[in-house]
């Protein structure tokens, strides 16, 4: 099976591909148009802002294949947050508008933002995603904004309001949290994602 993580240039890509290793599979690194198109399994991951993840898929010649691929893809962090119709952080930022959500700041009200450390995940219903991981288990989180509940959430988190941590429409999967710095949770979640 080929494995891409799409190269954002952000920090995570080293642990998500280490996480891969650790449940018996290969990747690669890469942001050519041609290695993506043929791979079977893509990740998405992002830290920073979504406006300089957008501009890296334009720079790339990544998006309009992105919007249109049917292979399967997992974004994580920012990357699940691309997902959605328009970014507000910074100035308004359109996405891939998978999912009719707009992408807000977490409230900064009885809680710290940005949300970082370990929180719950509740499932919506069971999901292939969530396969052999009890719900209520916890994962690894670190962002400032977030994406409402919607018909597409497949879990809920709370961070000083309930936001939407995971989502699922057609081939794109998306996790507000970090598998691959949450422990076997993360890589059964991983794991699961490469056996759709």
């Amino acid at each position: 099976m080929s494995i891409v993580i799409i190269n954002t240039g952000y920090s995570n890509i080293h642990s998500i591909r280490s996480a891969i290793r650790r449940v018996g599979y290969t990747s690669s690194v890469t942001d050519s148009i041609h290695d993506i198109k043929v791979a079977d399994k893509i990740f998405l991951p992002g830290i920073g802002t979504a406006v300089s993840a957008m501009k890296m898929l334009i720079q790339n010649n990544l998006l309009s294949f992105i919007k249109k691929t049917n292979q399967p893809i997992l974004g994580i962090c920012l990357g699940m947050q691309l997902l959605g119709k328009y970014s507000y952080e910074g100035k308004k930022c359109i996405l891939l508008n998978k999912i009719s959500n707009s992408i807000k700041k977490l409230p900064n009200k009885n809680c710290s933002v940005p949300h970082i450390g370990w929180n719950t995940v509740c499932y919506t219903d069971s999901h292939i995603l969530f396969q052999n991981i009890d719900d209520n288990t916890r994962f690894y989180f670190l962002h400032s904004y977030y994406m409402d509940i919607n018909p597409h959430t497949i879990s809920i988190s709370t961070h000083g309001l309930q936001f939407c941590s995971s989502v699922a429409v057609q081939n794109f999967f998306g996790v507000q949290f970090h598998p691959e710095k949450s422990g076997y949770a993360g890589e059964q979640l991983i794991k699961n994602f490469l056996e759709i």
